[in-house]
């Protein structure tokens, strides 16, 4: 079923399980490995700790994330590059479907991305990508808004509402996707319209 795109001028794309995908149970997985207590932990303890959602906005340096994991992991010898690969493990691949569907929709709509992410993710994350296909991850966007650099996070509404202002876009114009129920819903406050990718369906058949 396609999604009617009547009346929008603007569709604004998160990026994990949307455009990416993610295994979080990847990064939980490894970072059990270098030291996380296995008897304590579950998805949502792996990243109670707001030092997780500090890297996100840009609060915090990816030095002093570093050294805080190690804390948590009560491994004060596990280097950068193992807290960065644990880290980076819930990062799988971005579909070739998906990509041509973004470039198909950029042709008639302007395309935004916004993701809750963080420096060590996108600055492997693009060259990655660019190299797999030949060309730079932004270029499938007019802009992309990533929460480590406008400091604002979902579902804030202040980061809808930042967003909509840095893209200049009319909300009642703007489609936004994302997979997650409580990012929709402040979505919907922001006057945005919205998809709501739920889990099991496909974005590229979407559109």
């Amino acid at each position: 079923m396609k999604t009617d795109l009547s009346n929008i001028r603007n569709i604004i794309f998160d990026l994990g399980n949307v455009i990416l995908n993610l295994d979080f149970d990847a990064s939980i997985r490894a970072f059990q490995e270098l030291g996380l207590d296995r008897g304590v932990i579950n998805r949502q303890q792996a990243y109670a700790d707001p030092v997780f959602y500090q890297l996100e906005t840009g609060a915090v340096s990816p030095e002093e994330f570093r050294n805080r994991v190690r804390e948590i992991l009560n491994n004060p010898m596990a280097s950068d590059q193992q807290i960065d690969d644990a880290w980076y493990a819930m990062i799988r691949d971005i579909p070739e479907n998906r990509v041509e569907t973004l470039k198909r929709l950029k042709a008639n709509y302007r395309i935004f991305l916004f993701s809750n992410t963080n420096e060590i993710h996108i600055s492997r994350l693009h060259p990655e990508f660019e190299e797999s296909y030949g060309f730079a991850f932004p270029a499938l966007f007019e802009q992309d808004f990533y929460s480590h650099e406008i400091h604002e996070r979902k579902p804030d509404l202040t980061s809808f509402e930042k967003v909509i202002q840095l893209a200049g876009v009319n909300p009642e114009e703007t489609l936004f996707v994302d997979d997650l129920e409580k990012n929709i819903e402040a979505a919907k406050d922001a006057g945005l319209k919205v998809l709501w990718l739920k889990n099991g369906m496909e974005m590229a058949d979407l559109f």
